[in-house]
């Protein structure tokens, strides 16, 4: 069981921590558990607890009303809106819950039901990749075990698999080659597959080589495939310290190519780009870059 203080539960559910405080005495809807210096913290049933009141109050419900309800009453209530059409915060919510009872039929039908509406390619925008933006701030400060990560990740990671073996690949004359692959000891792979599904809807080649690559083996398949394009995820390594200089060894190696780099160590962070460098803000934009809109 995972331990959540009160900034994580507002980050996992979009409800103020000022307003959970104020659940907590007005309607003792919440009671956390508190450390010997008084500091409040939760377990997995209050986090399930405060999503399910999220989403009924997303339905128009009072919070006063909710506090009135038992815990078998509020699960029939969520359950019947559940059975309804939700929008995307509520099954960004119904899969969080599946994350932290590690459900995975209750994963499966989401991803099913929302793939046969909106399609694969919404899916992973709308749900999936907030989602994922959500959690990650959890995963790395530990709040949400490891067990849980490799649970929801693990099954995400299938998901973009599957979908990649159904893609029919059309190749053009503006078809481009992109190599995909994620610096060595950097492991988060969920964003670079999904760029792989991306790049080949839009009917161009890929050589996907996947996590942790060392510099050496990227230089001897550059060298073998000669693409157009190289494309990056880099959230957690190179770390600050070493990244610039990870940036500037690209573009010196490789300056015939376009270098796209996207994550959280290159985002925003004030990075001075060789010419042949972008940095790739949100998958609209590499979508855009896929289909030769920029």
């Amino acid at each position: 069981m995972s331990n959540y203080s009160i900034k994580d539960l507002e980050q996992l559910s979009g409800i103020k921590a000022h307003t959970l405080r104020i659940w907590e005495q007005r309607y003792n809807i919440i009671n956390p558990k508190r450390t010997d210096t008084n500091i409040r913290t939760y377990d997995d049933k209050d986090l399930k607890l405060v999503l399910n009141i999220a989403l009924l109050q997303s339905h128009n419900y009072k919070i006063s009303k909710i506090a009135q309800l038992s815990l078998e009453e509020l699960s029939k209530e969520v359950l019947a809106i559940s059975e309804r059409q939700l929008n995307y915060p509520d099954q960004i919510h119904s899969l969080t819950i599946a994350m932290i009872d590690m459900d995975e039929d209750r994963f499966e039908k989401i991803m099913a039901t929302n793939i046969l509406q909106f399609g694969f390619e919404n899916t992973m925008i709308n749900i999936i990749y907030p989602f994922l933006s959500r959690i990650g701030i959890l995963w790395v400060t530990g709040s949400i075990g490891p067990a849980q990560e490799h649970f929801i990740t693990n099954l995400i990671r299938q998901k973009i698999i599957v979908a990649i073996e159904g893609q029919v690949i059309r190749l053009n004359a503006n078809s481009k080659k992109y190599i995909l692959y994620t610096p060595e000891g950097e492991l988060h792979e969920i964003p670079l597959l999904f760029a792989n599904y991306v790049l080949r809807a839009r009917n161009n080649k890929v050589v996907y080589l996947g996590q942790s690559l060392p510099f050496n083996e990227l230089q001897f398949v550059c060298e073998l495939h000669k693409p157009d394009y190289l494309f990056s995820v880099i959230t957690s390594t190179p770390g600050q310290d070493e990244i610039q200089n990870y940036v500037n060894r690209l573009g010196e190696n490789f300056p015939t190519i376009k270098v796209l780099l996207t994550g959280y160590q290159v985002v925003a962070q004030g990075i001075e780009l060789p010419p042949n460098t972008e940095i790739v803000i949100n998958i609209k934009q590499l979508m855009d870059i896929a289909e030769g809109s920029i």
